[in-house]
């Protein structure tokens, strides 16, 4: 058996009187592909950032492990120091400047100011970003920005990656670029997507969890998912095919 890089156990959060992660058990392993999806008010986002440390928890909400350290309660840049890659839907390049320079800011975190240049030009050969690398990243189109923001997490060679809806707003034709890079990235680290574009999902496979009014209503293989009555009814309903 693999070795598990995710686990959270009874994990609870409530905001007042709304109860927007249930109870939930999450686990997933070295080089394990999951989307986690849900309708609006799932709990999806809230469970994200209780696993990044953006939302703090407590051992009374439950716990959560990354990479066999508990880091219940500890804070975003500590769980990064663990080998965790998080995209967030709040944008984390800088516009004013240069694609190189936010990818050697982000490269230099890990290696250092001497190891970061070459880094840099591993992730842009990586990527495809060759043509783009000296223009400002604000003038960049949405689907090239989402691409130098994975680009900021691949700098840091984690093992572990998270990405919050990376296919919002993107076109089809980047669609299908941004899932040939998820897979690339797959065979190096564990990668859990939360998304709720059901077209990308099944793009890109791997296994799927549910989630419903905080809690995990079922987890399986794409196709699976999918045609289960119960998620069609709670989520997917007309859209589905």
């Amino acid at each position: 058996m693999s070795e598990m890089i995710v686990e959270t156990r009874d994990l609870s959060m409530r905001f007042g009187g709304v109860l927007a992660v249930n109870n939930v058990n999450f686990n997933l392993r070295e080089r394990e592909l999951r989307c986690l999806i849900g309708p609006n008010g799932a709990g999806k986002s809230t469970l994200f950032k209780c696993m990044t440390g953006l939302h703090q928890i407590n051992h009374s909400n439950g716990r959560v492990f990354i990479r066999g350290h508990d880091v219940t309660g500890w804070r975003p840049h500590e769980i990064v120091q663990l080998g965790v890659g998080i995209k967030t839907q709040v944008p984390s390049v800088m516009n004013g400047l240069t694609v190189w320079e936010n990818l050697w800011l982000s490269a230099r975190r890990i290696h250092g100011k001497n190891g970061a240049s070459a880094e840099v030009d591993r992730v842009i050969e990586e990527l495809g970003l060759q043509t783009h690398m000296r223009r400002q990243v604000g003038e960049l189109a949405h689907g090239q920005r989402q691409i130098v923001e994975i680009g900021l997490v691949l700098c840091q060679r984690p093992k572990l990656v998270l990405l919050d809806e990376p296919a919002a707003g993107i076109t089809g034709a980047e669609a299908d670029r941004l899932v040939e890079l998820i897979h690339g990235i797959n065979q190096q680290a564990a990668v859990v997507v939360v998304d709720h574009d059901m077209n990308f999902v099944r793009m890109l496979g791997g296994s799927v969890t549910v989630l419903h009014q905080g809690a995990v209503l079922m987890e399986g293989a794409t196709d699976a998912v999918m045609n289960n009555d119960k998620v069609r009814e709670v989520y997917i309903g007309n859209r589905a095919k």
